[in-house]
């Protein structure tokens, strides 16, 4: 089954949730960047945290998620649209750790650090971005995204995400949850989801078992009590281009272009996001040059 996220209100409009399964497209982010299991963990949670967060925007706004604990990972960069597109990377791809964390799971703490921040750029296609930050918690990401919600858009929330990862470093299962309780929320209720969030199986374990992100939102709040709004596909989407990356080199200007062809007579250009590759020959960059005048 491809990707897909859902939108819900649950308790006659007193919390409001998104679930998603995002196992195939995080397996395209682990293709793409070759990422070990530890690495694989932390972008996938990152992007499934990211690709929901896009889902609340509107219209054809968009954000960036950038978290910076220096752990070995480096920098973890994702984004996203309204239109469920998402897609990212890590600096050092090729991390593990092969020490498990206290619940068994991968060390994704250990990876990402905690001597950071977390930020969120959104466009919402205004003159300025909004942009928040946070400290990190535990660099394990759900507690990171919560603590985000909580302090910095004042929505009492929370955020799972999980990925497993198979031993030939495939992506066996992925997907997430967001609840958030709205202002009118009653302490009765917020005291259910408290006991029931206590009890459930994480994330993962869910998703490998078949659920889909319907039946996540029915064990996390009870199916009586959950009203589906809206169904919309997600997937790895870049937005990179061969005339995208020759825009940016016009912008470098006539010198620099000129000193290319002098001393390489082409040029390469790779995607951080996709790890695609563009090549340039010596009489495109030509033309480039004479666009730069």
């Amino acid at each position: 089954m491809s990707d897909y996220l859902i939108k819900a209100l649950a308790f006659d409009g007193q919390v409001r949730a998104y679930a998603v399964t995002s196992t195939e497209t995080i397996s395209e982010a682990q293709k793409r960047h070759n990422t070990w299991p530890t690495a694989s963990a932390a972008l996938g949670r990152t992007m499934t945290a990211t690709v929901m967060m896009g889902a609340m925007l509107k219209g054809g706004a968009k954000l960036t998620v950038k978290i910076e604990g220096k752990g070995p990972i480096g920098i973890i960069i994702a984004d996203s649209n309204t239109k469920g597109d998402v897609r990212g990377y890590v600096t050092n791809p090729q991390t593990h750790i092969e020490e498990r964390n206290e619940q068994g799971k991968l060390n994704v703490g250990a990876a990402v650090g905690t001597e950071g921040t977390l930020t969120v750029v959104k466009d919402l296609g205004l003159k300025d971005n909004f942009s928040g930050q946070v400290p990190l918690v535990s660099g394990e990401l759900g507690d990171d995204f919560t603590y985000y919600f909580v302090t910095s858009e004042q929505t009492p929330s929370s955020v799972g995400v999980g990925v497993l990862v198979n031993p030939d470093n495939s992506i066996k299962a992925s997907g997430g949850f967001i609840i958030q309780l709205l202002p009118n929320c009653e302490e009765q209720t917020i005291s259910l989801i408290e006991d029931r969030l206590s009890k459930i199986p994480p994330v993962s374990t869910m998703i490998d078992n078949g659920l889909s992100p319907e039946e996540m939102l029915f064990e996390l709040l009870g199916k009586e009590n959950v009203k589906i709004l809206e169904s919309m596909p997600i997937q790895f989407t870049c937005t990179c281009s061969k005339e995208r990356f020759a825009n940016a080199i016009i912008s470098l200007g006539k010198e620099e272009i000129r000193d290319m062809i002098e001393e390489d007579g082409e040029a390469e250009a790779s995607c951080h996001f996709c790890n695609a590759s563009y090549h340039y020959t010596k009489e495109e960059l030509v033309e480039l040059e004479k666009e730069a005048n």
